[in-house]
């Protein structure tokens, strides 16, 4: 759901001293499948694929890699020199294991599978512009051996420019008669040495169903991006390169000096002052050290009377935390900045058919729309009804578009009318339970006017990220959330056979 974009940004990077290669993490994301015109790749028992060229070139654990091959038994591997040839199907070790038969691999559910009849598929495809393409391998209905009547279907994304590994898991079940059921879901690099398991499914017998994980590297640093509106058109503006410290070192920003060149921010000579207009028009490299690294930080001047991603936003209105940076303004989370985004909020719902004003008891002043009221206009808001179920997990037809799910035919938009996602049989208990203060900057209250007990709470980020769990053992009440950055959050509530979710704001 991207457009084209009309402004592409260079990425570099630069390190001193070194940094581990090796540091992944893994965090849960939100369940969201891709779909759209793919390749078709083999359907063969136990085979590679033959050579794939990747759309862009992507590193994998310290290594630049142009081509794949994908295992027809659930991953990719980076030796191109596999092309065509037998793949492991057996397997016992858990990762990291240098004697795993699948190195340098995404594993994205490795386990013995046979579509040999050709009863499912394996397909590649490109979704997406630069420099924020996705590459998708798509495993959809693939038989396992020995249990034909079992098919798992999953999905491996690799993304252009943050190099971070996304893996759907769609519907996965086990085969236990056959190599003990064992799957194994994560990363694993080319010695064997290093390697990182999705939580709960590493080598063993295990089922799953929609599921979202992303494999990252917290020690890497890319460029840092500050881009400026062109108030003159002139090519040149004043940056406060204060606002980029803090953004690369929140815990000491002050530890952050910038220099003009490279060898400057190496030796430390020569620091620049924390207000700086930039020399060369348009888009110039500094470099910032802190830490023993040294990071490239991209100044780019753009015409904010562009709209660059054609969502109908203003462009100098997309520097929503208002700190004069447009580029580090990420709503939904997904490694592109804002005013380069058309679905600022990841819903699937574009950001020009949310950002819509309304008049407010014939008011001639235009308000945003903000369907539930919790002060977060629907364009920057992925639950736009307050229901607690995320406005892509409305999209009840699975075709992509939330917008055209209308199940009760009322024709309101599902993701717009709270009590169709919630139903009768949590409405009671919902309404029963409220949070407060909210916003909330230290504490969070729950208020439970129920009859029922809460038996677990779990705070969630925006992206579905697990943060914080606490079950009926602690405190249920009253909840810490002094450490959380400011944002909005989720929060899940359990009891007996009764879930809800509300949302809070951290100021």
């Amino acid at each position: 759901m991207k457009q084209k974009y009309t402004l592409i940004i260079i990425f570099l990077a630069f390190v001193v001293n070194g940094f581990s290669q090796n540091n992944y993490q893994v965090t849960a994301i939100p369940f969201q499948q891709f779909t759209g015109n793919a390749i078709p790749l083999t359907s063969a028992d136990d085979v590679y694929s033959p050579a794939i060229n990747l759309p862009f070139n992507f590193e994998f654990y310290g290594n630049t890699y142009d081509q794949i091959v994908v295992s027809t038994n659930g991953f990719i591997n980076f030796n191109n020199t596999n092309a065509g040839g037998f793949t492991p199907w057996s397997f016992s070790q858990t990762i990291p294991s240098t004697s795993f038969p699948a190195l340098n691999s995404i594993l994205g559910c490795f386990h013995d599978m046979n579509n040999a009849s050709a009863a499912g598929t394996i397909t590649q495809g490109v979704y997406g512009t630069a420099p924020y393409r996705k590459f998708v391998v798509y495993f959809n209905n693939q038989p396992h051996f020995s249990c034909t009547s079992l098919r798992s279907s999953f999905q491996m994304i690799l993304n252009e420019t943050t190099n971070t590994i996304d893996i759907q898991l769609i519907d996965k079940p086990v085969c236990t008669g056959w190599n003990g059921g064992r799957a194994v879901t994560g990363i694993i690099n080319a010695t064997g040495t290093s390697g990182i398991a999705a939580p709960g499914r590493n080598t063993g017998a295990w089922t799953a169903y929609h599921e979202g994980w992303r494999f990252s590297r917290p020690g890497y640093y890319p460029s840092y991006n500050f881009v400026n509106c062109d108030d003159n058109g002139n090519g040149f503006d004043e940056f406060n390169l204060l606002v980029a410290a803090q953004d690369l070192m929140p815990s000491n920003p002050s530890g952050v000096l910038f220099y003009e060149n490279f060898t400057d921010a190496v030796t430390q000579s020569n620091p620049l002052p924390t207000t700086y207009f930039n020399i060369n028009p348009n888009q110039q490299a500094i470099y910032a050290a802190y830490n023993g690294i040294v990071t490239t930080v991209l100044l780019t001047v753009i015409d904010c009377a562009i709209d660059a991603d054609n969502d109908t936003v203003p462009t100098d209105v997309e520097d929503a935390n208002n700190d004069t940076n447009l580029a580090n303004d990420d709503t939904d989370g997904d490694g592109i900045p804002n005013y380069l985004d058309n679905d600022d909020d990841g819903d699937l719902v574009l950001t020009n058919l949310e950002y819509v004003f309304q008049r407010l008891n014939g008011q001639t002043s235009l308000n945003l729309m903000d369907t539930d009221n919790d002060t977060i206009p629907n364009y920057l808001d992925n639950d736009d009804d307050g229901d607690g179920v995320l406005t892509w997990r409305e999209d009840y037809n699975g075709d992509g578009n939330p917008a055209n799910d209308d199940t009760n035919s009322n024709g309101t938009p599902d993701y717009l009318e709270f009590g169709v996602a919630l139903g009768v049989q949590n409405n009671s208990f919902d309404n029963l339970i409220s949070l407060y203060p909210n916003p909330a900057t230290t504490v969070l209250n729950i208020e439970n006017a129920s009859t029922l007990t809460i038996d677990a709470v779990s705070i969630y980020s925006i992206n579905g990220s697990l943060l914080r769990e606490i079950n009926n053992q602690q405190n249920l009440e009253t909840i810490s959330v002094a450490d959380l950055a400011s944002g909005i959050y989720f929060v899940k509530i359990k009891s007996n056979d009764k879930v809800i979710t509300k949302k809070f704001i951290k100021n």
